[in-house]
């Protein structure tokens, strides 16, 4: 029997490089790995899936059904928080699948075989992060098969990475959840996603690439803690600007609130908000790590609202695998 162990962080998605069919590329996320929260899981192989988990076992039977293997039986240990905009949904199924694969020796290809669970389908850096970590940039969809429907299942793969930087160790990320309702996902997300790129400004677009090729890529590359901030802020407003009619204001409301308060200390390089939220982050350091959070509960406090308040540190490498092996007999 084999046993695994499989760790994976989350994410924050800073936004996409364009939402504009007037452009020749579609979406190209922009995100960071994230030490934790994490998922963890441990599974060993088995002759029917026995999970307790009710998320974990709907998606063990499909990775079963997949491989085609007879059974896992699956522990969670870690659970990233759902649809609070940590790459929560594309984190936990690949981990599934990369758990249940390696329990049977098989090989995951996580890569290839996210597309089966509706992960990739916009951006490709919950699966780049998965695979390496770090900052992450993708190359998106031509904007003539991903219209405002995108292809049908089978007809698209997971946008690669363009350019991936590890960042510096010393770098952390202040991340505020409040308590209130989740981020979009499923249809309510592909409808919202689907209006905006109707009618997204190209020339949006056009800045957010000025930002990324001339402040964020440079910033990354030299490990530019101010300017990385500041670029990283900077795509997630101009990001907010297509989707305002969506979510009620370049930022959803109260967190445009908690963006300006980290925004204004000089403990916070940059802010902005994770997807859909309702998670907010910041770029800090170790250094002023204290003073960022106590900024982030002051303005938790300020809008009015419950929340968590997470200190995460890059994580520059893919998923940790374990496999524990009997001893062979002698």
């Amino acid at each position: 029997m084999t046993r695994v162990r499989v760790a994976a962080g989350g994410r924050v998605h800073f936004g996409f490089q364009n939402l504009s069919l007037a452009h020749e590329r579609l979406y190209g996320g922009l995100g960071v790995a994230l030490d934790e929260p994490r998922v963890v899981l441990v599974a060993e192989p088995a002759d029917a899936v026995r999970c307790d988990d009710t998320r974990a076992a709907a998606c063990a039977e499909r990775v079963v059904e997949l491989l085609d293997v007879p059974g896992v039986e699956l522990a969670v240990e870690e659970h990233i928080p759902h649809h609070v905009g940590l790459g929560s949904g594309t984190q936990f199924a690949l981990a599934v699948l990369t758990a249940v694969a390696h329990a049977h020796d098989r090989e995951p290809r996580v890569r290839e075989r996210a597309p089966s669970f509706g992960r990739g389908g916009r951006s490709g850096v919950g699966c780049a992060t998965f695979e390496a970590g770090g900052f992450v940039v993708d190359a998106g969809h031509p904007a003539e098969r991903f219209t405002t429907e995108p292809p049908a299942e089978g007809e698209w793969a997971v946008p690669v990475p363009v350019a991936r930087h590890a960042l510096p160790g010393s770098w952390r990320f202040v991340v505020v959840i409040p308590a209130i309702e989740s981020g979009r996902c499923g249809d309510e997300e592909n409808e919202s996603i689907g209006r905006v790129v109707e009618r997204a400004d190209p020339a949006i677009a056009d800045e957010v690439a000025r930002v990324v090729a001339q402040r964020l890529l440079p910033a990354a590359a030299e490990s530019d803690w101010a300017g990385f901030g500041g670029a990283v802020a900077a795509v997630s407003r101009l990001n907010g600007t297509w989707y305002a009619d969506e979510q009620g204001g370049v930022y959803r409301p109260p967190l445009g609130d908690i963006v300006d308060s980290l925004s204004a200390s000089p403990a916070v390089a940059g802010a902005g908000q994770s997807s859909w939220g309702p998670a907010v982050y910041g770029l800090t350091d170790e250094a002023r790590a204290d003073e960022a959070r106590a900024v982030a509960r002051e303005a938790l406090s300020s809008a009015g609202v419950d929340g968590d308040v997470l200190m995460c540190a890059p994580r520059n490498e893919g998923a940790h695998v374990e496999r524990d092996r009997p001893a062979k007999p002698t």
